[in-house]
């Protein structure tokens, strides 16, 4: 999709003078949101964008409030309601994300009457629905499986990643448990199972000496990653103890760990340690090489900065030890630059609201500001999951960037084209810092 494309169709964003060509690409359906920034709401194809458009802005959901599915036609500019889902919270929406071609769309729903969620498989363009018996998180490379936590249970570490459902038919769980951990989903039959259990995962990654830590807590999963090999999979493990009431438990209580394991679910190991991640840490991603997980950590005690872990928790590099870490970072395939965002309170944001889409050079440590924009939500400040993260996600051939924003207060998505600092997948070299 040209830059002539998409000007033709979509409103310019010119405000702060971007370094690239930026459109706002929902001007008519303000309330979407794009999924995450490790998964991209562009189709195969690169012509359609697949969003959730929330009911409201200034409020969470409750169970049983509607959401819509939308796809965007970045050639003609049609914005069309595909679908409408009970299946979503404020900070991921519907986990909608596309299949293998782009008759496949895919997100979740809940069954109002026992109140459990289940993944959708829709032809946007015949409108053929398939229920499918597990839910859709992280879509696997090939878009033959999804891989995932309970969508219900991660309302109990963390608002806006799941599915909302009354408290009375959320899952509590007790320890390391056996039944509960990642679930996998196969997309054409929609047969669903347990890949691997919190206990298991707990037997064999977690060093005897370290186990007594977890005594009196319990474990929850939260996000879920396939590498881009297909090969492995990262899981965000959190534990949350179980002395203090709910209302009272801080991030700080909280103990996280990264793990990562086959495909199949074996061989799990610890790729970054709840000690490492208690010192400042957050946004574990996989490198392209699907050997290394790429985050935000203090590992060195001189504040967040980008850090490379391969998959066993050995080879942990600071990548730059002088650019700063924030926002949700991903790293391009040519392994030395990195795309993320930022929090509006974070040093390398601007103070007054907006924050920069940052492009990174790690060769020369030098980055520079592609986008200046506001994502500070007028109502974050009371109920932080309302929020307006960013999360900058790539197309398939790397040549165009999704994400969220709300420069008038209400939330919108913006399609940004790198394709000038991008050849055949080879970025070009950066400018100076905040160019």
């Amino acid at each position: 999709m040209s830059h002539e494309t998409l000007a033709a169709r979509f409103p310019v964003y010119d405000a702060f003078a971007p370094r690239v060509p930026v459109h706002c690409v929902t001007p008519q359906a303000p309330g979407c949101i794009h999924r995450f920034y490790d998964s991209s709401p562009f189709s195969p194809s690169g012509r359609y964008l697949a969003l959730t458009r929330l009911p409201f802005e200034d409020r969470l959901p409750g169970p049983g409030d509607a959401a819509e599915v939308v796809v965007v036609d970045l050639e003609t500019g049609d914005t069309s309601t595909v679908a409408e889902t009970r299946g979503w919270d404020s900070q991921l929406g519907a986990q909608v994300q596309w299949g293998r071609d782009d008759r496949t769309l895919l997100f979740n729903d809940v069954d109002t009457r026992e109140w459990r969620p289940f993944g959708v498989r829709l032809d946007p363009s015949s409108g053929e629905r398939h229920r499918l018996d597990g839910t859709v998180y992280a879509v696997s490379p090939d878009g033959r499986g999804s891989a995932g936590p309970c969508l219900r249970r991660t309302l109990k570490t963390q608002r806006g990643y799941g599915v909302v459902v009354p408290p009375e038919h959320v899952p509590v769980n007790r320890g390391a448990p056996a039944d509960d951990g990642v679930y996998v989903t196969d997309l054409a039959s929609g047969a669903s199972r347990m890949l691997v259990s919190i206990a298991e995962i707990f037997e064999v990654a977690f060093p005897a000496s370290t186990r007594d830590l977890y005594r009196r807590g319990d474990f929850y999963c939260f996000h879920v990653k396939w590498n881009p090999q297909g090969t492995r999979l990262l899981l965000v493990l959190r534990w949350i103890p179980r002395t203090l009431l709910p209302w009272r438990r801080k991030k700080s209580h909280r103990r996280l760990n990264v793990i990562t394991m086959d495909a199949d679910g074996g061989n799990p190991r610890i790729a970054v340690t709840d000690t490492q991640w208690r010192k400042g840490g957050n946004h574990p991603n996989w490198c392209p090489d699907g050997e290394h997980v790429l985050m935000n950590l203090n590992s060195e005690g001189a504040g967040l900065r980008f850090v490379r872990v391969r998959y066993d928790g050995s080879d942990l590099r600071t990548l730059s030890s002088t650019i700063p870490g924030s926002g949700h970072p991903t790293l391009h395939a040519d392994g030395r630059h990195v795309l993320t965002d930022a929090y509006p309170q974070e040093a390398v944001a601007y103070g007054d609201g907006t924050i920069p889409i940052r492009w990174i050079d790690l060769a020369e440590s030098r980055e520079s500001a592609l986008v200046r924009i506001h994502t500070r939500s007028p109502f974050e400040e009371t109920t932080p999951a309302l929020r307006v993260d960013p999360h900058p996600a790539w197309d398939r051939p790397f040549e165009r960037i999704a994400f969220n924003a709300c420069p008038d207060g209400r939330r919108r998505v913006y399609v940004a084209d790198l394709s000038s600092l991008v050849s055949g997948g080879s970025p070009r070299a950066s400018g100076s810092p905040h160019e």
